[in-house]
């Protein structure tokens, strides 16, 4: 079985607003490391929309883009990626797939199914996995940033405190620190 992963951006004071963080090269060589190790993504509908609208574009060289990027686009594009939807079952991206029915089953399998684990990159479906108790290591890139606005992570609250053991810490250039943590409860 493999682990389900939530990976994301988040400013100091919990914004995860994705125009608030850095994006450089740096940043982007990360989360292409940290979608190499995982078997395929998972998000909700929306941010799999806002993936949509971009990334096919970049991989196909119809969007210029620095190479950190086109990397990272590529990549996505091989990627099988699930997408978590009530309203929309038809998702023409490259590999990608509707995760339908009973969300504790259907993510469960897809865990089951992927040894190498799943990265989950959406804030409102993680909130609602660590719900269901499926979340097994978070690896946040945090921003040396204060937003001061929302989204925040969790804004919809869990019902207990997550106890979580440090595996990693790792500076960037840019003041960013990757963080990588494992549920220790």
């Amino acid at each position: 079985m493999g682990l389900l992963t939530f990976s994301l951006n988040v400013t100091l004071d919990g914004c995860v607003d994705h125009q608030v963080g850095i994006a450089d090269d740096e940043s982007h060589a990360y989360f292409t490391r940290v979608m190499d190790e995982g078997g395929a993504m998972l998000w909700g509908r929306v941010t799999y929309e806002l993936m949509e609208s971009y990334w096919p574009a970049v991989a196909r060289g119809d969007e210029e883009a620095p190479p950190a990027l086109r990397e990272w686009a590529v990549k996505l594009e091989a990627k099988p990626k699930y997408v978590v939807s009530s309203t929309r079952t038809d998702f023409s991206w490259a590999n990608s797939h509707h995760l339908a029915g009973d969300l504790r089953d259907g993510v469960q399998k897809l865990k089951d199914a992927t040894p190498a684990g799943v990265l989950l990159g959406s804030g409102k479906l993680a909130t609602e996995l660590d719900r269901l108790d499926l979340i097994d290591e978070y690896r946040l890139l945090v921003q040396p940033r204060i937003a001061g606005h929302g989204p925040t992570l969790y804004e919809g609250g869990l019902p207990t405190t997550r106890k979580l053991e440090l595996l990693s810490a790792e500076p960037l250039r840019s003041g960013i620190v990757a963080m990588h943590y494992r549920r220790a409860d």
